[in-house]
């Protein structure tokens, strides 16, 4: 027998029964059949209708109380409204279920494309806003989209440094200390602005602000501080601006920008005391941190790290210059503990903050990597990249 279900019909039939004694639901069912054979035509008998598939299977829900049986029956129809009407009719003229006397009566038939509709024009609902949010930002959105994305391919490149379009032609550069800094000024319509990308000051940045008037735009942490020590033993700087107290200039939105570069400030206008810092401490403390490396150590270093592109690990080297072991970069901070006169470590990685913070805390002198991957604190640390052996 063909069934039909219950989400292909068209109308639902829901009809109550009562039945004076106890009756299970084959009784029902057979009631169903037996008393409506015949009733309506061969055209619209039960068993007729169900063998085509017009009429679904009949649900049949029996509850007993107190010696009397009651019954919820389901009937889904594909038939037309007035045919439909019809079975459901035929239900009531049923007096026996049984050995029982039982009447049923219909309680409602539903639309069952009314209920989808109602469901098409809500999801209709939410796929429009979503295609409106999507695909109709206003003028101003797509005005900046536009803008962000043109900006982003502009970072050009200055002998290995990330820069703006304009800092060749530029009579003013603005000094930043990575990548991710000069994206956010450009973005925000700042071309003339490029970055020292390290812990180093490199030499064609100081050549620039020997030929430029240079503002030094920095970090609004500990970083900054360093970076602007660096700069100022060095390069020649003319303004320094800073990012506020605690951010980075990579996450400044556009107003802050511009609120950091309108309140930069002359070097020449420091303190007494900030220039005192500057000419001394400063210059001092800036050319330890650079020490030069003599050129043995550093082409020894520089043949390791040679030696380990491509393979995910790191050497530790004694002050005597000898391979103490070879380990796996995840390995570094177990090794490093074991032995007690570590020269430098040499890894196939890229330097962040918490290596450095390792070697520095085992007084290590150098730490040799393939780049940076962050800006680092590398105070008490030299530390030398693929860069500095070029």
């Amino acid at each position: 027998m063909a069934k039909l279900a219950q989400n292909f019909a068209k109308y639902v039939i829901y009809a109550r029964l009562n039945a004076t004694g106890v009756v299970e639901k084959p009784d029902v069912i057979g009631a169903i059949f037996g008393q409506t054979e015949g009733l309506l035509g061969s055209e619209l008998d039960l068993r007729e209708l169900q063998h085509t598939g017009r009429i679904g299977r009949i649900e049949v829900n029996v509850k007993t109380d107190k010696g009397k049986s009651f019954a919820e029956i389901i009937i889904p129809s594909s038939l037309d409204t007035s045919e439909t009407a019809l079975i459901g009719a035929s239900l009531e003229t049923i007096d026996k279920v049984g050995p029982c006397d039982a009447q049923i009566s219909v309680t409602k038939v539903d639309d069952v494309r009314t209920q989808k509709r109602k469901y098409v024009i809500e999801r209709a609902k939410e796929i429009l806003r979503a295609m409106i949010d999507i695909s109709s930002p206003d003028t101003q959105k797509i005005s900046e989209i536009v803008k962000e994305s043109v900006r982003s391919w502009e970072v050009s490149d200055y002998h290995g440094l990330a820069c703006g379009p304009d800092i060749n032609t530029s009579d003013e550069i603005v000094v930043v200390e990575g990548r991710a800094d000069v994206i956010n000024l450009l973005k925000n319509g700042i071309r003339n602005v490029i970055a020292i990308e390290g812990s180093k000051i490199p030499q064609e940045v100081v050549n620039l602000t020997k030929e430029k008037t240079t503002t030094a735009f920095l970090d609004g942490d500990r970083g900054g501080e360093l970076d602007l020590k660096r700069l100022l033993a060095l390069a020649e700087i003319d303004f320094i601006a800073r990012a506020e107290t605690g951010k980075e200039v990579e996450e400044l939105t556009k107003k802050q920008i511009f609120k950091s570069l309108r309140e930069r400030v002359p070097v020449n206008q420091l303190s007494e005391k900030s220039a005192v810092k500057t000419v001394e401490t400063i210059i001092k403390e800036t050319a330890e941190e650079t020490e030069d490396i003599d050129d043995k150590t550093k082409n020894f270093l520089a043949s390791l790290l040679d030696d380990l592109i491509g393979t995910r690990a790191a050497y530790i080297i004694d002050k005597d210059m000898q391979i103490m072991s070879k380990v796996p970069i995840s390995e570094i901070s177990d090794i490093v503990g074991e032995y007690t006169n570590i020269l430098a470590v040499v890894f196939d990685g890229k330097v962040n903050q918490s290596v450095v913070d390792l070697v520095r805390q085992r007084n290590i002198k150098y730490l040799v990597g393939m780049g940076f991957k962050e800006h680092v604190d590398s105070e008490g640390v030299q530390v030398l990249t693929i860069k500095d052996f070029r």
